[in-house]
């Protein structure tokens, strides 16, 4: 859960209250696959959200790992 700020936790508890209320008040109708259409992209932006948190993870530790490996070369020419 880490990835998730309590944004992404109250967005993704908005869509799927909001889903399951108009699948109830509407039914199984053709308005059916407009509100899945809905759900479908709040779930796709919340998914790019997560994969973009990591990748950004990724990328602070490898730059953290670059800048360890210049401190180190820098100390040793100082010698």
């Amino acid at each position: 859960m880490k990835h998730f700020d309590t944004g992404s936790i109250v967005v993704i508890a908005i869509t799927f209250i909001l889903f399951s209320l108009a699948l109830f008040f509407t039914g199984f109708t053709h308005d059916l696959l407009l509100e899945a259409g809905v759900f479908l992209v709040s779930v796709k932006l919340i998914i790019m959200n997560y994969k973009s948190s990591v990748s950004a993870e990724r990328i602070h530790n490898e730059l953290g790992e670059i800048k360890t490996l210049l401190e180190e070369l820098k100390h040793t020419k100082e010698l």
